[in-house]
């Protein structure tokens, strides 16, 4: 718990707040009170949810994500049907300003509290809409309260009984500011085997933009082209990845995409950089090579 109160006294004091608004309400998340007990996660994924432009209820949201053998809902059942409806769930940084920042920035926040002890949990999911600085408070959507004021020691003290779990779900093409560039590309993983190719394409697209050296999601972007048919668009994005990045991976399925689209001289380049690269892609840059050969010899 220092490190918690430490957080809070940070952020109150000093240059921790430096660059937050004072004061953030996002009034416009809608609210949905918890008509039965154990029933807080699907109405708190429900309220994000609408305001990520996917209306849902929480009734239909309560096959999804309660079980009822937990009395609860577990965070991947949460992220799980955040997915299934079209959002981009990522998980954000366990830090009182990370999520201040999230909500300045539009996003309200699901929370995970643990209301008991340590030894006696009592699990809570709200939604984070609000603070205010000078006066020590969180504003939460909260079981039946629309606008729940909390000390904000009490909520970080519960909030840490939690682990300082959160996320934010956006619309594809869009990123929580506060989101790591490990935990969006984890996100986009899982996001990718559910969303329709195009969702899948528009998410890695943003992501790329805001961390183009990364490797993974370069690949994801150019394979999620591919599986929307988009092929001369995947070769762009793995010749710009394999260029920049000279990493054997991204220059074979360059290679490959170019060989489908009938560029066997470009295919055969591909093949070779990275068979130059070597490493523990040489087997495949060889295969992708006689392939190419194979091609060729056969169009003769």
């Amino acid at each position: 718990m220092g490190g918690c109160a430490s957080q809070s006294r940070s952020l109150l004091r000093g240059q921790g707040a430096q660059g937050l608004p004072r004061r953030v309400e996002l009034s416009q998340t809608p609210f949905f009170p918890q008509d039965q007990r154990f029933l807080c996660g699907p109405e708190s994924l429900a309220a994000v949810l609408h305001v990520a432009g996917f209306p849902v209820t929480p009734a239909q949201l309560v096959p999804q994500v309660y079980l009822p053998g937990r009395q609860g809902s577990l965070q991947l059942e949460m992220l799980a049907a955040a997915r299934r409806q079209g959002a981009l769930p990522v998980v954000l940084p366990p830090q009182l300003r990370a999520l201040c920042e999230e909500v300045a920035a539009g996003n309200p926040v699901v929370v995970l509290q643990n209301l008991g002890l340590a030894f006696a949990p009592t699990w809570h999911y709200v939604v984070v809409v609000g603070y205010d600085l000078d006066a020590e408070t969180v504003l939460l959507r909260s079981g039946r309260e629309a606008r729940q004021a909390m000390r904000l020691r009490t909520f970080e003290h519960t909030w840490a009984r939690a682990h300082s779990w959160a996320f934010a779900a956006v619309a594809p093409g869009r990123l929580p500011a506060t989101a790591s560039e490990a935990e969006v590309t984890r996100a986009l993983v899982a996001f990718e085997r559910v969303a329709r190719p195009a969702q899948a394409t528009e998410a890695y697209a943003a992501a790329s933009q805001r961390w183009p050296n990364s490797l993974t999601l370069a690949l994801g972007r150019g394979n999620t082209l591919y599986a929307a048919g988009r092929k001369a668009e995947a070769a762009e994005v793995f010749g710009a990845a394999a260029r920049r990045l000279r990493h054997p991976a991204a220059w074979i399925n360059l290679g490959e995409v170019e060989l489908e689209l009938g560029h066997t001289e470009q295919a055969r380049e591909a093949a070779q950089q990275a068979l130059t690269l070597g490493g523990k892609w040489g087997p495949q840059a060889k295969a992708l090579l006689d392939k190419v050969n194979q091609v060729a010899g056969e169009a003769k």
